[in-house]
């Protein structure tokens, strides 16, 4: 049956979930409540848009915007002509936002006026553009505010943008829809740009419906979920794991527009929210929380968490603290349309923790050495993934294309691992992050998973710094949780209980907050400029 995904468009999805969940609630955001039927009839009406913009099969549209419910209706009317998503980072500056926009020819930005990133932060995204050549982009839809307060001149709000639709033909927009096969690009990611540019990850609609449709029926996400989106539209984890998921399953969307802890307590009261993933650290300081049993959580139910160790004293603390029926980790990349493994529900706290799942039905994963060869369970190498969730390549970078997909379909992942005899898969590192102290190799992620347990660690980062006579040594930078009495020297005495000599870190500072992009993971190049 999930096989079969791999053979629809988007638009089949869009059909058949309005025709099986029709009225029920499938976005809610603040005052906006969209039903599935609601959600079809509005993303045809922003296809006419599209079409009358001049939007065709194969052009690229860029959204710019946090999680607001016209992010998924214009993202799924563009997709319904077979036109390509680019989602662009909303912390970007205008510098980044127009290299994507003019490497990727991008016709139309979709962004909004002005976001209140914080109490005291507001971006305003047209501002930040004034200055840059957009060399393709023809028009700029505001999907909320006021073109009159936006420096270009090429702006349109998004009820004209729309209105502009009703001048299109219908019949001829779904014809050019029925035109679109599962083997059509339906987005281009950028990836994170942590070693250059960032690259645009091309992939299908049938194969990012049928890897979203197994995860979800992995991890058992249902139409009877409420499904809070914390994570940002732009990132996998938001938009293929979240939205796409929800439209897959039925499950109703919750987008959160900026992240706050006592207003995401409330709502997990207030709308009995049933699904909440997201990095480690959100479950960490929920459970942190001094009011948190003035919160009634009793309605959530699963958690899909990744991207950090996660302590197996997090997961049974989840379990039997949160009472989440369903914990498990998952591990992806943009290149593997977001999903390779995911552990299995009834997975012991131990393997949930220790791993991140085996690979998803459909899915080969392996180990190999620096050569390319296969490694038996239990040996360290790089992890190679092949199958259907597999990007079709890098757009417009047919070399890099080439040196990360092998000539019989491996993607090389970058990623540090090992497998036991089940086919669990345990991520110890990027190989970029690898520390070689004194000719050992030491692997950051191990000795934060082992740091995260002690008592009063909320969180921990591992670099190497450079060393005279080790050539690199590892340096610690922990966040302490509030009012722990943690020590530096106490840290470093159950490091050297608990680790072999090389792999202790050299240094240990505590900081305030960690440097974290928008999808939760450390930005360990800005702990790296501290150090500088």
């Amino acid at each position: 049956m999930l096989q079969a995904y791999g053979e629809l468009t988007l638009r089949q999805v869009l059909e058949q979930a309005a025709d099986q969940y029709g009225y029920k609630t499938a976005i809610k955001e603040a005052h906006v409540e969209l039903s599935f039927a609601e959600l079809e009839h509005m993303s045809w009406h922003a296809a006419s848009a599209f079409s009358a913009k001049g939007v065709t099969k194969g052009d690229r549209v860029a959204i710019w915007a946090p999680n607001v419910y016209e992010w998924i209706v214009s993202a799924i009317g563009l997709e319904l002509l077979g036109a390509v998503l680019v989602p662009l980072n909303t912390r970007w500056k205008g510098a980044e936002v127009a290299d994507v926009l003019n490497r990727a020819d991008v016709k139309l930005l979709l962004t909004v006026e002005s976001f209140q990133a914080s109490p005291s932060s507001e971006i305003r995204y047209c501002d930040l553009l004034e200055s840059e050549a957009l060399n393709t982009v023809a028009e700029i839809v505001l999907l909320r505010g006021e073109p009159s307060h936006t420096p270009q001149e090429n702006v349109i709000s998004f009820a004209d943008f729309l209105l502009a639709g009703e001048q299109a033909d219908m019949a001829l927009v779904k014809a050019a829809a029925e035109q679109v096969t599962a083997d059509d690009i339906m987005d281009m990611l950028p990836t994170s740009g942590t070693t250059g540019k960032p690259k645009l990850v091309m992939c299908a609609h049938g194969q990012n419906l049928r890897t979203v449709a197994t995860w979800a029926h992995t991890n058992g996400l249902h139409a009877e979920d409420n499904y809070l989106i914390i994570n940002p539209f732009f990132h996998s984890f938001g938009y293929k794991a979240g939205w796409l998921a929800c439209l897959i399953t039925g499950a109703t969307i919750y987008p959160v527009l900026s992240f706050d802890l006592d207003a995401v307590l409330q709502q997990i009261a207030d709308d009995k929210i049933s699904m909440l993933p997201g990095p480690p650290t959100i479950y960490q300081s929920i459970l942190a929380h001094p009011q948190r049993d003035q919160y009634d959580l009793s309605s959530l139910r699963l958690a899909v968490t990744g991207a950090a160790p996660v302590p197996v004293e997090l997961v049974n603390r989840m379990r039997n603290e949160m009472d989440f029926e369903v914990v498990v980790t998952a591990y992806g990349m943009t290149e593997t349309s977001g999903f390779v493994s995911i552990c299995r529900p009834d997975d012991p706290a131990e393997i949930i923790s220790g791993s991140s799942g085996r690979a998803m039905d459909g899915i080969e994963v392996k180990i190999v050495d620096a050569d390319g060869q296969s490694l038996p369970a239990g040996e360290t190498g790089e992890i190679w993934v092949r199958g259907y969730n597999v990007m079709q390549g890098y757009f417009g970078n047919p070399e890099a294309t080439q040196e990360t997909i092998t000539e019989d379909g491996w993607l090389k992942t970058g990623d540090v691992g090992v497998m036991d005899a089940d086919g669990y898969i345990d991520i110890t590192d990027r190989i970029k992050d690898m520390i070689i102290s004194g000719g050992f190799n030491v692997y950051p992620a191990e000795l934060e998973n082992s740091i995260s347990a002690i008592d009063g660690v909320v969180q921990v980062a591992i670099i190497g710094v450079p060393d005279a006579r080790m050539g690199e040594v590892g340096k610690a930078f922990i966040v302490k949780a509030p009012g722990s009495n943690l020590s530096i020297d106490e840290v470093t005495a159950f490091c050297k209980a608990n680790m072999a000599n090389y792999k202790v870190p050299r240094s240990i500072e505590f900081i305030d907050i960690m440097p974290m992009n928008a999808s939760g993971k450390i930005l360990k190049t800005e702990l790296r400029k501290l150090v500088a």
